[in-house]
């Protein structure tokens, strides 16, 4: 016996010995530094094609619209074209210096779509940041202080989110006398403000009831500290990620509004949708006049949504792969 229990404390010396000199630890898992989640979900994204797909296409928006003068072979309101037009009452056609024509005013086509870029970036980052202060400000309201705030709020984002967006983008944009950048940017962003705020509002609702939260409340911290310093920062991820989605909703709505007569309706500054809206009569005769800027909302949306859909993947435990 005692023989036998000798035997067995050897064997568990020999196992102590050789877990100590392994990297893993009793619970099966190796040591190593931890990884925040910022890092982790980069590490994802880098390794994510579509991200990365649509990352390349948003990056070449941003350089198309930063260097615009560079790239622009003309000005986008100079009618170097007009005598065409006004001689043969057409489009004018490709030429030298004018890859892809003009427009029904003699403007070189090509510029203009360059130019556009800018303001299409314009009004999706206005729209999208009056979201989502908006829905900052509501949400916040709601799923910090709850009770009778918390009901008042949401049924208003209700009422909202009752109506289509694009009706209620239209419509706002109709309340104001004068069509131009500033009520297309305002109509979009009042609309979209309730996505905002319901989404951070049931993301602040789940952290009221989290340990870091009720550990805060039991060291007797500030409930306004509480809120902003605990709360606020842990409930972004998710409306970040929707801000990515909206910048490609506000683009695809600016088109919108434009075709249904509510965009802004100077054609001396060109955005995409503005050009798409005033091409709608010009389809059947001169197809080119509409396809180059739909081709250009599509690919602008298209790199947005890619990018905020690989976002979520990498920030969402539940979707991770």
């Amino acid at each position: 016996m005692v023989l036998n229990a000798n035997s067995k404390k050897a064997r568990i010396d020999e196992l102590a010995e050789s877990t100590a000199r392994s990297d893993v630890d009793a619970g099966g898992i190796k040591d190593g530094e931890g990884v925040s989640l910022i890092a982790s979900a980069w590490e994802r994204l880098r390794r994510n094609p579509m991200f990365i797909i649509g990352a390349v296409i948003v990056a070449l928006i941003f350089l198309m619209a930063i260097f615009a003068p560079l790239l622009a072979p003309h000005d986008p309101t100079a009618r170097d074209l007009i005598d065409q037009v006004s001689a043969n009452h057409q489009v004018p056609d490709a030429q030298d210096g004018y890859p892809l024509g003009g427009d029904t005013s003699g403007r070189d086509l090509l510029s203009r779509l360059i130019y556009g870029s800018r303001n299409t970036l314009i009004i999706a980052f206005g729209a999208t940041g009056f979201a989502f202060v908006g829905g900052l400000i509501l949400g916040t309201l709601a799923g910090a202080l709850g009770g009778w705030v918390d009901s008042l709020v949401m049924r208003i984002v209700d009422i909202m989110l009752s109506l289509p967006s694009l009706l209620l983008a239209f419509s706002i944009a109709a309340m104001f006398g004068r069509a131009s950048q500033t009520t297309v940017i305002v109509a979009i962003g009042v609309a979209m403000t309730p996505t905002f705020a319901r989404l951070l509002r049931g993301s602040m609702m789940a952290q009221r009831s989290s340990d870091h939260v009720l550990a805060a409340r039991a060291l007797g911290v500030k409930p306004s500290a509480i809120v902003f310093r605990h709360m606020l920062p842990n409930s972004l991820s998710p409306v970040l990620v929707q801000a990515t989605m909206v910048f490609a909703t506000s683009i695809i709505d600016a088109a919108a509004l434009s075709f249904l007569g509510a965009g802004n309706p100077d054609d001396t500054s060109p955005e995409w949708g503005q050009m798409l809206g005033k091409a709608q009569d010009l389809v059947d005769a001169f197809p080119h006049m509409a396809v180059y800027p739909a081709l250009c909302i599509i690919a602008a949306a298209l790199g947005f949504t890619l990018m905020g859909e690989s976002l979520r993947e990498a920030l969402d435990p539940k979707s991770r792969r």
